[in-house]
């Protein structure tokens, strides 16, 4: 194929994959199978990659996400992206209803749904996107157009070469999508985002945008901010045209000319919110046409022609029933309230969270207890008080844990039991997913898919049990040949070499991360020792406080974990330190390294001046020898020059390394 055919060819199958996108991410009305939509796409991809002169930014193929941030570029708002004023009663949309008809007449209202979200701006420039941002103040936010192009609703094309259009937004993480996280983030041992709205904005603003792609994000669009070349007399008019030209518009707009009618609608909005796959926290009411809103102008703060409802959350009563308490994946004792079944946000609820026991005393909860119950955020049931105490003590949380009866213990500055367990078979899939992890006993090809298939076959109950698998047992899994089991093993032997520092970070000790699992295998040398460290002999490396130190010795205090210790040694991991110091060139100095070196990763240059006896530390103080600045140094750079410590470079460091 020469260079012209390939050209056309790219240009055509980019016009068919946008086109079966809409169909499928904006209409919900797909014409293809899976397969074929597949198809096109791998066939695009593959010519883009033999032609790479013909790449494009905005082709269907790019939406996986390109270059990460470093930053997020400042972009002026030509037109303000303001707020609107919140109204929370029927009274005070009479009254803007009053307002309205003081200064135009016969106006009409358009409501929408408020979507609770992000809002953005999308700029297309001859019909192509070429820059999106956030709201930021209203006045400057941030470009975020490499993030905004992963998500699939968005055209990246339109099929009218407007010369210059600006739409605005707003950003959302449908329900599924949000469930789907918050099950990865606890499966890490994360702490999961509280609701979608939160979840929608930490993924917009992700410096890497592969990151972003994999969230699930979506838009509904529901404003033209500026055009050229296309006249637009109302908001209805202007919906219409985007939804024209191919944007998810906000869904379900209606036009009244009176103000009961919009109640009427607002009403049939709130009692069908709970049946959106989406989150909405109001509707939004404003006059349709632009000559009107011209009129009623604008205060300082808020536009004068429309105002934002917004819905009271649902409670109702009920009767706590018995309080449940399950064992999470980080090891928290999380105590669940019963209930007799109520109605809220259009879902049957009988289950809701309490959090901890302080929560528990505070609110005085007992089992027999009248309580309130609402949705937060109209998704995650919660107990907000007790409407009729039962008369009996408030409820107190096991001081074992339910799994495994291991003594529970509440760490320093936290406010939850945990089961300490690393054998605790309520933690099982967590722990094991983290001891395979790359920083961890990196075991190639031991993911979380396989370690759910060794979990629910009943082949592994502990992180220890890994090392005693053999080929012919894991062999019969599914999806697992001969070939894949013996390279398991091999993996999973070959792991027995890792450091005792990776050893340690992979134990799973809360507050115990890699580097601080690195200062504690070089401080102590093996594994015995530092099972025999005392809180003060811990405390006093530094960076480790007393959280940190206590966290630790409570960890290996649990006859569990001293349990599995001895079964991973019995197998033939490594207890021992291959990592300390083989040189003390840089003896007792202490460097601090920011920006990007030449030729050396972070991660490389700490490990050569630890292995030369030097120190490195995360921040500037008066007790820093040396800082090592790259490109795009930032603050560390500005405190140390203000300190007077010396600044070197990546070619001076590895003279000091030589001596």
């Amino acid at each position: 194929m020469d260079r012209e055919e390939a050209k056309r060819k790219i240009e055509e199958l980019r016009k068919l994959v946008e086109y079966h996108a809409h169909r499928y991410y904006v209409l919900d009305d797909p014409e293809l199978e899976d397969y074929q939509y597949d198809q096109l796409y791998h066939q695009l991809l593959d010519l883009e990659e033999q032609f790479p002169e013909f790449m494009d930014p905005n082709s269907p193929t790019q939406r996986v996400g390109g270059k990460g941030y470093t930053t997020f570029e400042p972009v002026v708002h030509t037109v303000q992206m303001g707020s609107l004023q919140d109204v929370f009663d029927l009274e005070e949309l009479d009254a803007f209803d009053r307002r309205v008809r003081e200064r135009v007449d016969h106006p009409r209202y358009v409501v929408e749904s408020k979507i609770d979200g992000l809002s953005v701006s999308l700029e297309y420039r001859d019909g192509v996107f070429f820059r999106g941002s956030t709201r930021g103040d209203g006045h400057v936010g941030e470009d975020v157009t490499a993030n905004l192009r992963t998500i699939r609703s968005i055209p990246l094309r339109l099929p009218e070469p407007i010369p210059y259009l600006e739409v605005r937004g707003e950003v959302y993480m449908p329900r599924q999508s949000f469930e789907r996280l918050v099950a990865a983030q606890e499966n890490a041992g994360e702490q999961p985002f509280k609701n979608p709205r939160n979840a929608a904005a930490g993924s917009l603003r992700q410096k890497d945008p592969k990151i972003t792609a994999t969230r699930g994000l979506d838009i509904f669009v529901f404003n033209v901010q500026q055009v050229q070349g296309v006249e637009l007399y109302s908001h209805k008019e202007s919906l219409d045209y985007l939804k024209k030209l191919g944007f998810p518009v906000s869904p379900a707009y209606e036009i009244y000319d009176n103000m009961e009618d919009v109640k009427q609608r607002i009403e049939v909005i709130g009692q069908n919110r709970g049946k959106f796959p989406y989150d909405i926290d109001g509707a939004v009411v404003k006059v349709d046409d632009f000559t009107h809103r011209e009129i009623l102008g604008a205060t300082s703060k808020f536009p004068r022609w429309a105002v934002a409802y917004k819905y009271p959350p649902e409670e109702k009563v009920t009767t706590l029933r018995r309080i449940e308490v399950n064992v999470g994946r980080t090891g928290a004792l999380t105590p669940t309230a019963v209930f007799d079944p109520i109605t809220l946000a259009g879902t049957t609820v009988t289950r809701a969270v309490l959090h901890n026991q302080d929560f528990i005393d505070q609110k005085r909860i007992a089992v027999g207890d009248q309580i309130i119950v609402r949705k937060a955020g109209d998704i995650i049931p919660e107990v907000v008080g007790v409407a009729q105490h039962c008369g009996a003590e408030p409820y107190q949380l096991p001081q074992h844990c339910p799994s495994c009866g291991a003594q529970a213990v509440r760490p320093l500055g936290e406010a939850v039991l945990r089961c300490p367990n690393a054998e605790c078979p309520a933690q099982l899939l967590r722990h094991l997913i983290h001891f395979a992890s790359r920083d961890a006993m990196d075991i190639e090809g031991l993911g979380p898919a396989v370690v759910e298939l060794l979990v629910e076959n009943g082949l592994v109950q502990s992180p220890a049990d890994l090392y005693y698998k053999t080929v012919e047992e894991i062999r019969p899994l599914e999806r697992m040949g001969k070939r894949s089991a013996e390279n398991l093993i091999a993996a999973i032997e070959a792991s027995k070499k890792r450091d005792l520092s990776n050893l340690i970070f992979a134990l799973g000790i809360r507050g115990i991360g890699q580097r601080a699992a690195q200062q504690l295998a070089r401080r102590f040398g093996d594994m015995d020792a530092v099972m025999a460290a005392t809180p003060e002999d811990i405390a006093s490396i530094e960076g480790f406080g007393e959280i940190m130190a206590q966290s630790v010795c409570s960890f290996f205090a649990q006859e569990g974990n001293r349990h599995l210790i001895n079964r991973l040694r019995e197998a033939g991991v490594n207890m021992k330190s291959t990592s300390q110091p083989t040189g003390s060139t840089l003896e007792g100095l202490t460097f601090v390294l920011t920006g990007t070196l030449p030729t050396l990763s972070r991660a490389e240059a700490t490990k050569m001046i630890e292995a030369a006896g030097g120190k490195t530390s995360s921040s500037v103080s008066k007790k820093t020898s040396y800082v090592v600045a790259g490109e795009e140094a930032g603050s560390k750079l500005t405190k140390a020059q203000s300190l007077g410590i010396p600044i070197i470079d990546e070619a001076e460091l590895l003279r000091l390394l030589q001596g």
